[in-house]
């Protein structure tokens, strides 16, 4: 019975074949065709089914033909939200930045405008990447607000700045964070105070001038002994600026001990420092240690720079 059958089964394969066939070259032959009407036509066909590829298909063979006609706005903002639909925010931002700006009074030109930052924002980052789309969104959401005030967007577009600046908070903290790990603690010191500069109101401050406190220590310890006092004293002033700030802080009797040490290695260096004035062999050692530190300093720095 199945043999009886076979033929009916490919000849039903062959009609299908064909009709698929059909339908993909009736397609191609429509999107090759200078037919622009029927073009766009299906295309917005395609569009309101939900088949964005195709339909993009057929917009983007259209964009150089309609710049100027009648038509133009409708085309340049379904390509864009093709595009959008397709998740490919990258060319949706760039397209509905091109019609919000060609097409400033088109009722949808302020949603374009939205979207082009939008995009943006769907497209920016984590925050330990390069932050290049995260600053460019910031600015188009900025833009948006100014050119919108009384838009209904506006309440949004401010909750995406204040998460993007979150994001680039969080990387400057963790940036400012690594020089230590790393042991590149003058780097660490001048970092955390950038932090502390760019975001005032930062929910990492007291750590972050405690851990300051800890760099300009550490930076101190590992100085040569003619360096010492003063870095070490800058230690104890940033010490006393954070327990008069933080009384009640958890680093409470971290940063008490770091200012403890550090005005110990301040009497201790005095005492070197003395005691080289009438040793001279001491002092011939501690100028040998001088040239050995600013060698290695040299050697640190240099592979630092050829850190990524």
């Amino acid at each position: 019975m199945f043999k009886k059958q076979l033929p009916l089964f490919i000849g039903l394969l062959v009609v299908l074949t064909f009709a698929v066939i059909g339908c993909k070259s009736k397609y191609e032959k429509l999107k090759l065709s200078n037919d622009n009407a029927k073009k766009f036509q299906e295309g917005k066909r395609l569009y309101e089914k939900k088949e964005y590829a195709k339909a993009l298909g057929l917009f983007e063979t259209l964009l150089s033909r309609y710049r100027g006609t009648d038509g133009a706005t409708d085309l340049f903002y379904l390509n864009a939200m093709a595009n959008y639909k397709l998740k490919d925010y990258t060319s949706a931002a760039y397209h509905f930045n091109e019609f919000a700006t060609s097409y400033p009074s088109d009722p949808r030109a302020e949603e374009a405008r939205f979207l082009t930052a939008y995009c943006y924002y769907l497209d920016a980052p984590v925050f330990s990447l390069d932050q290049e789309n995260t600053y460019k969104c910031i600015e188009k959401l900025q833009l948006f607000i100014n050119l919108y005030p009384k838009s209904d967007r506006v309440a949004e577009a401010s909750k995406l700045i204040q998460d993007l600046r979150d994001r680039l908070e969080l990387k400057s903290y963790s940036n400012s964070k690594l020089y230590l790990t790393i042991g590149e603690n003058q780097s660490a010191v001048i970092a955390f105070g950038n932090t502390l500069r760019d975001y005032p109101d930062t929910k990492y401050a007291e750590e972050l001038e405690f851990l300051t406190i800890k760099a300009q220590y550490e930076y101190a310890h590992q100085s040569r002994e003619y360096k010492q006092e003063e870095r070490y004293n800058q230690a104890i002033t940033f010490a006393d600026q954070f327990l008069e700030k933080y009384p009640k802080s958890s680093y409470m009797a971290q940063a008490q001990k770091l200012k403890r040490d550090s005005q110990n290695g301040i009497d201790d260096v005095k005492r070197i420092i003395a005691a080289a004035r009438e040793d001279e062999k001491l002092a011939r050692r501690l100028a040998k240690k001088d040239s050995v530190f600013i060698q290695q300093r040299s050697e640190n720095q240099d592979i630092h720079k050829k850190m990524p």
